[in-house]
């Protein structure tokens, strides 16, 4: 009978890591928390110096008591829940709910799931770090605080089911500032000069104006530009300088966190919840040959510390798979330039150096061969030798004028053996050789081009977890959770690839932002996170630190409670319309469905209706109620737009809304409608469903496919080509002329 008891988090890491220990262990999960506080109320007696309240989370009783009865019959429990302060508070939870002696229990860390990382682990326990125990909870009590208290003042201001949060309200605060920025931008005009020039040896090549007359040229208008072109054309166009020199390139250091995240979002465009899930996995452990492997380091990490075993591993792999001039005299170290960095874990890295992506592709997942792959092929690029350029610049006069040109060649790749990405080097164009100091070049033409400047660009995933990260707000264990929970509550939608701020979403950042300003603003957020790391590093009393944010949050609070009658005045609309019941004025409300006309006469009248009014759309053709024929009206429901009958309540007919597109299945007398999903996504279905299962994400369009007959086209938006006409079965493109 097994004398010793592992528990971990996960099913799927406790068969991975059940195989590295012998008979003697008994390796059993949590599956996660085991309790938590509870959901229906704050669990948190403010009065009492902010006791908490823990409570076992639902359906984990069966777990907890499946463990104690494994605890009772071990001599050792190792605890090896992730090596983070989540983890540290979990296995002090399972530590708490055992009912065994203290010495019993050993803490143990897993920075991967391999034998020699599970060995060690084993070999090297310790016992349950209570800083970083009282480091979440501090996390945990200021989150539910802000939560518990903020949400529910914006359901009495707008509808259930919102939430504030201390980090989430910040980043929605960056997306709705940024959005603000590209409102109020005004384009600024602006001509950029070029040269077309040719030496004595008939070699061409162009050069740009970069000053006149000693000083940025400030070139505003087109008459500016041609007055400039006057003068160039009868200009003497002479080599100034030569200058050629070899540039290095470096490789970046090894993923963390936030970085997988940004280039994941970058090239394959994961949302960053996707990839923390695919990390996990191979953190976890996958399938390779009827063999569970950990393929990568733990994930949730921002340090760039590299071990020694691992920097001994991938450097013979670079030997033997690339050669000696890949591989660097010395390893190279990199150092984590942020403050309060969780250092007890490395950067993100494959643990197998006798597995490169090629070796596993066939067992792994579309999606976890990318990540794999990208994973390693940064690793092994951060111990490589720098990227070798020949750079040359050259400086021509024109009178008063200075063109410079410049070119970028590729000499040894290097790194970019294993990690290419684009750079604005490798497009410049090639000079002539043999240029040299003094030399007169003939005008071949001048190319004038108007410019405006651009306004800022929108945050994608990734770059807004790049700007999270640079302002410390958040932690790696919480940039996806963000991102999801801001999208999710329809703060935010993806436009294109980027995050844009809907209605709602600056209707909740306005009330938050203007009557909490010192909650919900980024030096405090960024302020507090590294209090909350203060108290992991036993520098600061967990406590404390939860006192001093309670008492600005409550002053912060009660100001807010003041204000709710003047906030909520101020987010009713009043409008033109008259409640046909009572007579009086119709103002603008919200509910989780969006805005909506109501009565100003509310409670006594409850009268309501859809934002568009109850007459047909304009461009819509008139349509009669088969039932009473009365006109048929257009409005907004759950799911999205249907036809009812203007009669309503009398006659309750409904239809759904129609784009006057027959279904292009075969044998189906249909027509295609547009809905909503639960979560309001649009989509396209036949009206005859469930008899017909026809549906696309796409916008349909009533014209046929030339090439292969399909009764309809699609208009699509994608990321390399914009917005295209494409007929969803043969995959011909079209344009919108044709």
């Amino acid at each position: 009978m097994p004398k010793k008891l592992l528990i971990v988090e996960s099913p799927s890491k406790a068969r991975t890591i059940k195989k590295y220990l012998d008979r003697d262990f008994q390796v059993l999960a949590s599956v996660g928390h085991i309790k938590d506080l509870p959901e229906k109320e704050l669990g948190i007696d403010i009065a009492r110096d902010f006791s908490l309240k823990y409570v076992t989370i639902k359906g984990k009783a069966k777990i907890i008591q499946q463990l104690k009865n494994a605890a009772q019959s071990a001599d050792k429990v190792y605890l090896a829940p992730d090596p983070d302060r989540e983890g540290e508070a979990i296995a002090w939870h399972i530590a708490n709910s055992l009912q065994v002696s203290d010495h019993q229990i050993l803490r143990v860390l897993f920075n991967e799931i391999t034998y020699s990382g599970i060995q060690y682990g084993i070999k090297h326990p310790r016992k349950i770090d209570l800083n970083l125990v009282n480091s979440q909870q501090a996390r945990r009590v200021v989150d539910r605080l802000v939560g518990y208290q903020v949400s529910p003042f914006l359901w009495k201001m707008l509808y259930r089911g919102l939430s504030a949060g201390r980090v989430q309200s910040v980043a929605l605060r960056i997306i709705c500032e940024r959005e603000a920025d590209i409102e109020a931008f005004v384009p600024r005009e602006y001509w950029d000069l070029t040269a077309d020039v040719k030496t004595v040896r008939d070699e061409t090549f162009t050069a740009k104006c970069v000053k006149i007359d000693n000083k940025k040229p400030v070139i505003d208008n087109r008459q500016a530009a041609e007055e400039h072109l006057e003068i160039l054309k009868n200009a003497r166009f002479v080599v100034e300088s030569v200058e050629a020199k070899e540039k290095f390139r470096s490789p970046a250091p090894p993923f963390i966190t936030s970085t997988l995240q940004q280039e994941a979002t970058k090239r394959y465009r994961f949302p960053s919840v996707k990839t923390m899930k695919i990390a996990q996995q191979l953190y976890e452990g996958v399938n390779v040959g009827g063999d569970l492997v950990g393929l990568i380091t733990y994930m949730r990490t921002d340090s760039v510390r590299i071990s020694k075993e691992a920097i001994t591993g991938i450097r013979k792999f670079i030997g033997m798979e690339y050669g000696a001039e890949y591989l660097p005299a010395n390893p190279r170290y990199f150092k984590t330039k942020k403050k309060n960095v969780q250092d007890a874990h490395e950067g993100i890295r494959p643990t197998r150096f006798d597995l490169p992506p090629e070796k596993v592709d066939t067992y792994l997942t579309p999606d976890q061969k990318k990540l794999y792959r990208l994973i390693w092929n940064r690793f092994a690029a951060c111990q490589m030798t720098p990227a070798r350029y020949k750079q040359r610049n050259v400086d021509i006069t024109a009178g008063s004028y200075l063109f410079r040109a410049g070119s970028s060649e590729l000499i040894f790749d290097g790194y970019l053996r294993a990690w290419r990405e684009e750079s604005p080097e490798d497009s410049l164009s090639k000079l002539p050789t043999k240029l040299s100091k003094g030399e007169q070049l003939i005008l071949l033409a001048l190319h004038p081009e108007q410019k405006f400047t651009e306004p800022p660009t929108r945050f994608s995933e990734g770059t807004l977890i790049k700007e999270l990260d640079s302002l410390g707000i958040g932690r790696p264990s919480t940039y996806a959770s963000i991102v999801t929970t801001i999208l999710t509550r329809k703060y935010v939608e993806r436009v294109k690839g980027f995050l844009q701020p809907t209605e709602l979403g600056r209707t909740v950042n306005k009330i938050l932002v203007e009557n909490m300003p010192d909650i919900f603003n980024v030096r405090f957020t960024a302020r507090m996170e590294e209090e909350l790391d203060e108290v992991e590093g036993n520098k600061k009393d967990w406590l404390t630190v939860i006192r001093e944010f309670y008492k600005s949050f409550e002053k912060s609070l009660n100001k807010l409670d003041d204000k709710k009658k003047t906030i909520k005045a101020g987010l009713q609309e009043v409008t033109d319309e008259v409640c046909e019941r009572c007579g009086r004025p119709m103002v603008i409300k919200w509910s989780k469905n969006g805005k909506f006309l109501a009565c100003s006469g509310f409670p006594e009248c409850r009268n309501t209706r859809p934002l568009d009014g109850d007459t047909p759309t304009q461009e819509l053709p008139e349509k009669r109620c088969p039932n009473c024929g009365g006109l048929m009206v257009v409005k907004q429901g759950r799911y999205g737009r249907f036809w009812a009958c203007s009669n309503y309540p009398k006659c309750k007919t409904t239809e759904p809304f129609t784009l006057n597109i027959n279904c292009p299945e075969p044998d189906c007398d249909g027509q295609l409608v547009e809905k909503r999903t639960g979560r309001g996504k649009t989509f396209y279905g036949c009206s005859n469903y469930p008899k017909c299962k026809f549906a696309t994400w796409n916008e349909p369009i009533a014209q046929t496919c030339t090439n292969c007959g399909y009764g309809i086209l699609e208009r699509k938006e994608t990321r390399s080509k914009g917005t295209i006409i494409i007929c969803p079965k043969c995959k011909t493109e079209y344009n919108d002329a044709e």
